[in-house]
């Protein structure tokens, strides 16, 4: 019994200090120039394509099946940039916590902003949908573009970490620049605040995770595979009737990025179910096919077969439930 209360008193003291001394780490590193950093990602690169081999298997595999039209040639090419990329997102995600706002905006571009701040104009507020693909947390410098509204909340809908430590601290990294982080469990409460509050808002869903098998309400052609995407960041812009926005990201060359916004729809309550994800889906993977290896790649986002979910859940009214669960009748 003792021993159990000592754990819990210090169980929080050593959260605190794991957190503390995560990001010494991570500021100190990202102190260190450009041309620096970038020794340090290739070096990483080393290690962890060489070395640890890390996720190889699934990478090679997503890469095999996504582009059958590849020869094993351009394969390889294309898993080797996208290691050496990948080390590059780590070190410049990082550097968020330092880099001056000046410094941020001579390296990224944020094209279409206007049309989001005519909407602000309006009255309306808006969402946008990007996937993981170049460097999709350099999006909080967003805020530092606006030239009309720059009480607008401009943040990220996020996943939370199951490390506390790491979670704070991406936190930290993503509102370095002005930017909100907000859980997704809480984003529609959040929003609703901010309408009632007559706040303009826009908010960043990063759409391509892969749902677990009883979030799954839509399949869709994505990247040569048959595809369960989550629907549920749709039915809030639906709700709110946001005008709604995909995120084009391109990497001019290393440490450069540009975001564009492109309207998807001006009035996402009007729109037919599912028209949403659908569409953003599809300007995502023209953005892939336009340079794939920057894309996360290391996600294991095709584990779950459509055939699977066929044999052990039945769709009832919107839901996915398992068949176990359900009457013959409802079975058959």
């Amino acid at each position: 019994m003792v021993g159990c209360k000592k754990n819990a008193i210090f169980a929080p003291q050593m959260k605190k200090l794991s957190y503390y001394l995560l990001r010494a780490t991570a500021y100190g590193l990202s102190l260190l120039p450009f041309w620096m950093l970038y020794g340090v990602s290739d070096g990483f690169f080393v290690l962890v394509y060489y070395i640890v081999r890390y996720r190889r298997k699934i990478v090679r595999n997503n890469l095999t099946s996504s582009f059958p039209e590849m020869s094993e040639h351009d394969i390889k090419q294309t898993e080797r940039r996208f290691y050496h990329w990948l080390c590059d997102y780590a070190v410049e995600t990082v550097k968020l916590l330092s880099i001056s706002d000046k410094n941020l905006l001579k390296r990224v571009e944020y094209r279409g902003v206007e049309e989001v701040e005519k909407f602000f104009d309006e009255g309306r507020n808006c969402s946008a949908i990007s996937g993981h693909y170049c460097n999709w947390e350099w999006y909080g410098g967003l805020t530092l573009t606006m030239k009309r509204h720059r009480d607008a909340v401009l943040g990220l809908i996020y996943h939370p970490l199951y490390n506390d430590a790491f979670d704070r601290l991406f936190i930290d990294i993503r509102s370095a620049h002005g930017g909100t982080c907000v859980p997704k469990q809480d984003i529609l409460r959040h929003l609703v605040t901010l309408k009632r509050e007559q706040r303009h808002y826009l908010f960043n869903y990063v759409n391509d995770q892969a749902p677990r098998w009883h979030n799954i309400h839509l399949w869709l052609p994505f990247l040569n595979h048959d595809t369960p995407v989550f629907t549920g960041g749709e039915r809030i812009m639906k709700k709110m009737d946001d005008a709604v926005f995909y995120v084009d990201i391109e990497r001019p060359r290393r440490g450069y990025y540009t975001f564009t916004f492109k309207l998807i729809t001006a009035e996402a309550a009007k729109e037919e179910e599912f028209f949403i994800t659908r569409r953003s889906f599809e300007m995502l993977e023209e953005s892939i096919r336009r340079q794939p290896a920057f894309y996360l790649w290391t996600h294991n986002r095709w584990k779950r077969t459509h055939e699977e979910f066929d044999r052990q859940y039945v769709m009832v009214n919107g839901k996915a439930i398992p068949r176990e669960n359900l009457d013959d009748s409802v079975k058959q």
